[in-house]
């Protein structure tokens, strides 16, 4: 194991990070998810993966492979279950030697396994960083993850990585909020990294898996037959703000109950450049609002609900400026192809809307249709 969260840009100044949100899955894994991050990883080379929560699906571990009636009980076979379901996303990075980092979301610790308890299983693999070890009243994924220069042991960037949601087992509730202490924790973390800086600060990417409430000022009500049009259940049709975001919205953010003053606390310190989350499977996009870019990306789960922007997103930094970051993203069929194969495998494994389903079996069938008549007039003109 790792025994710092600090990583380093590499020997030509450049650091690669990959964010998979919301695989979402267990111990029976949609096989399209693994092969569209294998692929992923070996394409995109990422110096660093960060997953950013729902990453196995707490409350049906125990489901069998097909439907949700519930197979096993009792915690013994919960956490065989669970390391089952992380193996599948920790191991291929292990297999890789590529270092990787998380936070947890609002399934992940819906069963009988403690968040500690499963950051134990993620600390097993070698390749994973230690996170939140210390005992300082803070969650086990509430940490920093400081980033080095090529040579030299002063950040030059840091990475946030908060909790943002947690189950109460006896009021069997999901909080969706950002804790007072986690607050208190950045600001105080932050000042600290900026008196190491000789006064500036420290520039800063903020991860979390349940979006701020401030990402709605990126949203505008709008009539149904504008583009980008998204009909929510209370607030009629909506829509992106053209002049200031770039992506697409599939539903309506689902943002945190209550973020204690962290908003505030971010414009205050003034070292945070973007706030990154997952959640909203639907979601992949960027906009600014107040100086800070809001950005929203989508699920890589097939297992749970979602649309073709099932991907991972990238984030480039150079070290001569980190602040001045790039981010994309790349979605299943940039990552497996748009052949009839990759569409039936996404076809058969994924969960969601009926509509994409059918137009992805329909697809790849025409286009089987179309390469075995190519093959037989083949044999004729022979």
């Amino acid at each position: 194991m790792k025994n710092s969260n600090t990583i380093r840009f590499n020997s030509i100044g450049k650091l690669r990070v990959m964010q998979v949100s919301d695989p979402q899955d267990m111990k029976f894994v949609r096989k399209a998810m693994v092969k569209m991050l294998d692929n992923a990883y070996d394409s995109l080379r990422p110096d660093l993966v960060l997953f950013t929560g729902d990453n196995i699906l707490g409350n049906h571990l125990l489901d069998a492979r097909f439907g949700n009636k519930p197979v096993a009980g009792g915690k013994s076979a919960t956490y065989e279950i669970m390391r089952d379901s992380i193996r599948h996303i920790a191991a291929p990075l292990e297999k890789r030697g590529i270092p990787f980092a998380m936070i947890y979301g609002n399934h992940d610790d819906r069963n009988d396994i403690s968040k500690r308890e499963q950051a134990d299983i993620f600390r097993s693999y070698s390749c994973c960083l230690p996170m939140n070890t210390s005992a300082n009243g803070l969650d086990c994924d509430t940490y920093n993850i400081p980033v080095l220069p090529s040579e030299g042991d002063k950040p030059v960037f840091n990475f946030w990585m908060l909790d943002s949601a947690w189950y109460d087992k006896k009021e069997d509730r999901c909080y969706e909020k950002i804790k007072p202490e986690t607050v208190e924790w950045y600001k105080k973390t932050s000042a600290e990294l900026k008196e190491n800086n000789g006064g500036e600060v420290v520039p800063s990417l903020m991860f979390m898996h349940i979006p701020l409430p401030e990402i709605e000022n990126l949203i505008e009500p709008c009539m149904p037959d504008e583009i980008g049009a998204v009909k929510t259940p209370n607030r009629g049709w909506c829509r992106l703000i053209p002049d200031i975001t770039r992506g697409s919205m599939g539903e309506y953010p689902c943002v945190l109950e209550d973020d204690g003053g962290l908003f505030d606390a971010v414009i205050e310190c003034g070292d945070v450049k973007g706030i990154v989350s997952g959640h909203d499977h639907t979601n992949c996009f960027e906009g600014i609002y107040k100086g800070i870019e809001f950005i929203a990306t989508s699920c890589a789960s097939f297992r749970c609900y979602g649309n073709e922007t099932r991907g991972v997103r990238i984030f480039e930094f150079d070290e001569r400026d980190p602040s001045e970051y790039i981010t994309y993203f790349f979605n299943y069929s940039d990552l497996c192809g748009r052949g009839a194969g990759a569409r039936l495998r996404y076809a058969v494994d994924a969960d969601g809307y009926l509509q994409e389903k059918t137009s992805f079996i329909t697809e790849a069938a025409s286009t089987a249709v179309s390469a075995i008549g190519a093959m037989l007039n083949f044999k004729k003109e022979k």
